[in-house]
C-alpha cells in the first residue's frame, strides 16, 4: 500500500525547500532552518543527480550567515545591473507580471483558509515563492488528513507551476550569476518529474518565447503592464470576495521555519 501520508509530508519538505530559497527572510532561524532542511533531504534525495546538487548547495552555504545567498538572489532576480528573471506564473505565460495565471491563483487561494499577509508579503500570488509556499502549506494539510485539498494541489501544479516550471529553471541554471541557485534548480527539476509522475500530469510541449508588441500608438511598457494589471483586478469581481477569512500563506511558512 502506498505511503500517501508520507509521501504529502516529503513533498511539503521539498515545496518548503523551494519557498525558502525564493522568500527571502532577515530572520536568522529561518536560515539555519533552511540549512537543516537540506540536510534532511540529501540524506534521502529523490535520485543521485538531485542528491548531488543538494550536497553542493550544503557545501556552498555559510552556515552561519545567508549573506552569500541572499546576494546571489539579488544578482539573479533584484539588480539592475544583470539580466532580471522573472519570478511570475503570469510573466511566462503573457509577457507582464500580473495577468491571467495571477487571477487563477488568487481563485485557487480563495477555495482554501489560507490567505496572503499583504501586510508583510508583497510579491503577486502567482510569484514562484508564494505558489511554493503555499503547496508546502496544502501538503501538509493533506498529509494530517485535509483530503479536500487534493484537487486544489493537482490543480495547481497542472494549471499554473506545470506550465512554466521547466522555463524558470533553465534560465536560471543558465545565468552566470547562478552558483547556489543552480545547484538548485537541478533539484527543482527532478521534483518537478516526481510531481507529474505522482499527480499523472504530462510535461508540457515547448512554446514560443513570449515577446511584447511594440504599439505603433507610442504606449509604453509600463502602461501596458498597468492596462494588464487593472484587465486582472477587473476578473477578480468585488474586493471582499477574495480578502475574505484569515491571513496565512507565504507568510505563514516563515512562522514554520
Amino acid at each position: 500500500m502506498q505511503d500517501t501520508q508520507g509521501i504529502n509530508k516529503a513533498r511539503a519538505l521539498y515545496y518548503n525547500l523551494f519557498a525558502n530559497f525564493f522568500i527571502v527572510s532577515s530572520k536568522s532561524e529561518n536560515y539555519f532552518e533552511l540549512v537543516r532542511l537540506i540536510n534532511i533531504l540529501k540524506d534521502s534525495p529523490l535520485d543521485i543527480e538531485s542528491g548531488k546538487a543538494l550536497q553542493n548547495i550544503s557545501d556552498e552555504l555559510d552556515p552561519s550567515s545567508n549573506v552569500a545567498l541572499v546576494q546571489e538572489f539579488d544578482d539573479l532576480f533584484h539588480s539592475p545591473l544583470n539580466k532580471k528573471i522573472r519570478l511570475t506564473a503570469s510573466y511566462y505565460d503573457e509577457g507582464v507580471e500580473s495577468g491571467k495565471k495571477r487571477v487563477e491563483m488568487i481563485q485557487f487561494v480563495a477555495k482554501t483558509k489560507l490567505r496572503r499577509d499583504e501586510k508583510s508579503y508583497f510579491d503577486y500570488e502567482d510569484s514562484i515563492g508564494f505558489i511554493f509556499s503555499f503547496m508546502a502549506q496544502l501538503c501538509d494539510n493533506i498529509a494530517n488528513g485535509e483530503k479536500e485539498y487534493e484537487n486544489t494541489v493537482h490543480c495547481i501544479f497542472s494549471q499554473i507551476l506545470n506550465d512554466f516550471v521547466d522555463e524558470f529553471a533553465k534560465e536560471v541554471y543558465e545565468s552566470e550569476n547562478a552558483k547556489i541557485f543552480a545547484q538548485l534548480m537541478i533539484v527543482l527539476h527532478s521534483f518537478a518529474e516526481f510531481e507529474r509522475l505522482y499527480l499523472e500530469v504530462s510535461k508540457p510541449k515547448p512554446k514560443e518565447k513570449i515577446k511584447k508588441e511594440v504599439k505603433s500608438d507610442g504606449i509604453s511598457d509600463e502602461e501596458l503592464e498597468r492596462r494588464a494589471k487593472n484587465k486582472a483586478l477587473k476578473a477578480l469581481g468585488p474586493k471582499e470576495d477574495i480578502v475574505a477569512g484569515p491571513v496565512d500563506t507565504a507568510t505563514a511558512m516563515e512562522t514554520d521555519i
